[in-house]
């Protein structure tokens, strides 16, 4: 019994991991009461209120007696078999109270970068338990290669705004219908509820692909990642929870800070990303050491900056992120302990899953700062010894410009008594009774405090002369 249940949990983490399909959970249907601002759904001696100017598009699943309704100048009801509208007849209703205006709530808040109003279901729309897979923030709302599924017999209104200039989507289901290709979307969007649904300058795109690299693919929502952030921060009050140890970590694609660990790994195209995945959780994530441990593995572009400062361009890495539940002291500890097997594997076989090096960091609540470790199983890679040419190549050159003279570094000279520089652009001497001093080329200020000194030899700015002790003028006489 044991042994089924551990067979059974491995194939439920295998399932959330592979899931794809993302559905929309807010809905605007006459029968759900949030959408009132009475919290109830309408009864016979209600009056209803639609504001005029407001564009929406609701669902009627069953048949509603009203003593009155206002509608709006641009809108839709989609009537279910047998749905409907009737006037009351005055008489009374035990279900109803004397009645009052209800108004339709306000449905332009709803926004596709709020990752609040996604979850992750099966490919037949049923809710997936959350498991011991999540993803980063970035990735929970729909990525470039996902289904979507807004649910059968459901109106909606959602705001595309995007900094991109298409969100493309492999598939989107509407009213219990695939649209799979571009030609069947595109034709979608000529009909009237298309602009009724979405508004925004965003622009949806059903491209009917998955993602074509075994390496996998990014999410593709990086451009909107402020919108998701600030989405998700105004669920949360407005600022992300204070993390239990001191340097919390920041995984790429997520909006707060995590405690745990995160492992970066250089890949080669052998790297297959889901059997790597999947050997992570039948061979490590499912032990019951692990149990409290949550993984989230995705590819990302990393940003790639020239002395690490100025940004010059990104590179894909695979990224994995690694937390439990552990609190005070213990926040994050598990997680290091399933990241350091981790690199232990990469160590013995991560050339032959196509991984050529990676890097941990680690963020704990009994640790003051990330820690950071690196392997790379292949040795030194052609990559590291590239670099390293590179930066030789680069300082040999600042050498050769300095000495050749067109490099001039800053200094900061001061005049002072024990100065003995020969002045480089002075020509050689013709004899070998001395050289020309030029800090002794003036004459010397007068002995004699009565005397003036002459213009020449007493400058404004003060300057400083002193006998010369390699020169002695009496030898020079005789």
């Amino acid at each position: 019994m044991k042994s089924l249940l551990f067979l059974l949990g491995i194939l439920q983490l295998l399932a959330a991991a592979a899931a794809v399909y993302k559905q929309w959970i807010p809905n605007t249907n006459f029968e759900t009461a949030s959408n009132w601002d009475k919290g109830r759904v309408p009864c016979a001696n209600d009056v209803v209120h639609f504001e005029k100017s407001k564009v929406i598009s609701v669902f009627v699943g069953t048949p509603h007696v009203l003593s009155d309704m206002y509608l709006p100048l641009n809108g839709e009801f989609v009537l279910a078999p047998g749905a409907g509208f009737a006037a009351s007849d005055g008489s009374w209703d035990p279900g109803c109270d004397s009645g009052a205006t209800v108004r339709f709530t306000d449905a332009e808040h709803h926004k596709w970068f709020d990752p609040t109003l996604w979850q992750v279901v099966s490919p037949d729309g049923e809710l997936e338990p959350s498991g011991r897979i999540f993803s980063v923030d970035e990735e929970c709302v729909p990525c470039h290669y996902d289904d979507v599924i807004f649910q059968p017999e459901t109106s909606f209104r959602v705001n595309i705004d995007s900094s991109q200039q298409v969100i493309h989507l492999r598939s989107i289901s509407l009213m219990g219908q695939e649209l799979s290709s571009p030609e069947a979307w595109a034709g979608y969007l000529r009909g009237p509820s298309a602009q009724l649904q979405f508004h925004g300058n965003g622009t949806l795109q059903v491209t009917g692909t998955g993602c074509p690299d075994k390496t996998g693919c990014a999410c593709g929502n990086t451009l909107d990642g402020h919108r998701i952030c600030a989405a998700l921060l105004r669920a949360r009050g407005r600022q992300c929870p204070a993390p239990a140890c001191q340097n919390p970590l920041q995984p790429l694609g997520h909006c707060c800070g995590i405690c745990g660990a995160t492992i970066n790994l250089d890949f080669s195209p052998d790297f297959d990303l889901q059997k790597y995945q999947d050997r992570l959780v039948q061979a490590l994530l499912s032990q019951p050491r692990y149990a409290s441990v949550q993984m989230a593995i995705s590819k990302v572009h990393k940003e790639q900056t020239f002395l690490g400062v100025v940004p010059r361009s990104s590179t894909p890495v695979i990224q994995i992120v690694l937390i439990d539940d552990g609190a005070g002291v213990q926040t994050g500890t598990t997680a290091e302990q399933l990241a350091a097997d981790i690199m232990e594997d990469i160590a013995q076989h991560g050339e032959a899953l196509g991984i050529a090096s990676g890097k941990m960091e680690v963020a704990t609540g009994s640790t003051s700062s990330g820690q950071v470790g690196s392997h790379t199983p292949s040795g030194i890679t052609a990559g590291m010894v590239l670099g390293l040419l590179l930066g030789l190549l680069l300082l040999g050159g600042i050498f050769f410009l300095y000495r050749k003279g067109k490099l001039r570094l800053p200094t900061l000279r001061l005049p002072r008594p024990w100065d003995r520089a020969e002045d480089p652009a002075s020509p050689a001497p013709d004899t070998d009774k001395g050289f020309d001093n030029p800090m002794f080329d003036v004459e010397p200020p007068s002995a004699d405090p009565g005397e003036e000194t002459p213009q020449e030899s007493s400058p404004k700015d003060h300057q400083i002369f002193y006998l010369n002790p390699l020169y002695n003028a009496s030898e020079m006489d005789t």
